[in-house]
């Protein structure tokens, strides 16, 4: 079988689940966040949800590895402070075996805008995001990292008519046998182009995460198409980074891609 007719099968079929998934569980898009990898300083609003049903992966050294279906779910808990969680299935098909798929790692997080000025103040949004993966997907069949991860960044966003601008960075603590700790840093532009759809890319770097591996930058073009007020769909592609692949030993340069449906309440 193709690798794009095995792609689009997981995608079809997670997408399908999910669907099913979220829309029995419940029913104001943010402007930044998912589908990029740079993330932003903007909390949920107070008392609001966000809930993703999503597929990331990347292919490259004839291996294809990553996340779906999965789900994310980023609630208000206060004002500017948003709690976070990822979990799902992650999937590895290295070059001349077979597809292994099972439980990915878990992450945890959350995000506390500390700057956030009047919209007629110059000043930008800035916020902490720390996150921890939680190891338990299963690292011998190369689904999860298989050590407790943590990352540090800081944001910072402005909004300025149609146009949105954010990135930041931050430091990756990244235990296990060869591993390296790093920094990842990004930016990103994104224009509402219609009142339905908004479209942005990105640029990221990345320092070497194991010994042996040079450091790595790549870049991302995507968007979000508003169905309705609560329900929109993002996409994503691009070339470069590890951070959706798994197996990140085994995927190098690789083209990545994005696509989720999200709910808001």
């Amino acid at each position: 079988m193709k690798l794009t007719d095995v792609i689009t099968r997981r995608l079809v079929c997670g997408i399908s689940v999910l669907l099913a998934a979220v829309t029995l569980a419940a029913s104001e898009r943010a402007l930044a966040g998912p589908p990029f990898m740079t993330d932003d300083p903007e909390p949920v609003d107070y008392g609001h949800w966000e809930v993703y049903g999503f597929s990331a992966g990347a292919h490259g050294s004839s291996n294809t590895s990553g996340l779906g279906p999965s789900v994310e779910v980023n609630y208000g808990a206060r004002p500017n402070l948003q709690l976070h969680l990822i979990m799902g299935f992650a999937f590895d098909e290295p070059a001349g075996r077979p597809l292994r798929m099972g439980m990915s790692d878990i992450e945890l997080g959350a995000k506390y805008r500390f700057i956030d000025p009047a919209p007629d103040n110059w000043w930008p949004q800035v916020g902490v995001f720390p996150l921890v993966e939680l190891p338990t997907g299963d690292a011998s069949r190369g689904l999860g990292a298989g050590y407790r991860q943590e990352f540090l960044p800081v944001w910072v966003q402005k909004d300025i008519g149609k146009w949105t601008t954010y990135g930041g960075g931050g430091y990756w603590i990244n235990p296990g046998p060869a591993n390296r700790n790093y920094w990842f840093t990004g930016w990103l532009l994104q224009r509402q182009v219609t009142e339905n759809l908004a479209l942005g890319g990105e640029i990221f770097h990345q320092t070497s995460a194991m010994v042996g591996r040079d450091a790595s930058s790549g870049f991302n073009l995507g968007g979000i198409y508003d169905f309705t007020k609560h329900c929109h769909l993002l996409f994503a592609a691009g070339r470069g980074g590890l951070v959706y692949a798994v197996d990140a030993a085994s995927v190098r340069n690789p083209v990545t891609y994005y696509l989720a449906f999200q709910w808001t309440i």
